[in-house]
């Protein structure tokens, strides 16, 4: 269910919204599907990471290992 809503954007935040809404839907006006994606992909991110926090669970990782999820994290924080 969708729910209508005023969000107050700083410009630069607003005019990339509206750069990655013309490249992915040819269009200004999806706005709101980009900003969604980009909303849930950040609280899931966030979930992910507390979770991995609180967790009691000790691993042990090779280097490699640590290298390659090192890689990964940083590519989700950037998008």
């Amino acid at each position: 269910m969708t729910r209508r809503t005023t969000v107050l954007l700083d410009k630069d935040v607003y005019d990339a919204l509206v750069r990655e809404s013309l490249e992915k839907y040819n269009s200004s006006k999806a706005i709101s599907k980009v900003l969604n994606k980009i909303v849930k992909k950040s609280l899931s991110n966030r979930d992910s990471l507390t979770k991995l926090i609180h967790s009691k669970t000790v691993a042990k990782v090779s280097q490699k290992q640590f290298e390659r999820f090192r890689r990964e994290l940083s590519k989700s924080v950037q998008s």
